[in-house]
């Protein structure tokens, strides 16, 4: 009881986390591909657009355990380009909280891994073809 406990609350904060960067897009996407172009990305508006409904789609995944593994892992692969894209190391000289961004990433990276190789677990878990398989990175 305990171990599924302890998943449901992880999938539900990592649900949590792009439910709440999601609704920061949606809520003044102006701002979000503003902050896009600071990074010199070019169509910052149109990446905006791309991230927040990325962010959705993985949030449902982690939510209804559809497609669980490999959303973790697309999930590690984003979070990993906003470190570097974001807090990377031609931000540290000028704000050295950068840095500490830079490394939460790796934190949160972590827990993607884990949870891409264990899975969504078997409780709250929509079945279909996809959900049923065990994860091919668990075996």
């Amino acid at each position: 009881m305990g171990r599924t406990i302890a998943i449901l609350i992880a999938r539900l904060i990592f649900a949590g986390v792009f439910i709440m960067a999601l609704s920061f897009k949606f809520m003044d996407i102006t701002a979000t591909a503003g902050y896009i172009a600071s990074a010199s990305f070019p169509f910052p508006l149109f990446l905006a657009w791309i991230a927040a409904f990325f962010e959705l789609g993985l949030a449902l995944a982690f939510l209804t355990g559809i497609f669980f593994s490999p959303a973790a892992l697309l999930a590690g692969i984003y979070v990993i380009f906003l470190a570097v894209a974001f807090h990377g190391p031609g931000r540290w000289a000028g704000n050295q909280a950068e840095f500490g961004f830079f490394i939460d990433h790796f934190t949160f990276l972590a827990g993607l891994l884990f949870a891409a190789v264990h899975g969504p677990g078997e409780a709250l878990v929509v079945r279909t073809g996809q959900a049923r398989r065990p994860s091919a990175l668990a075996q």
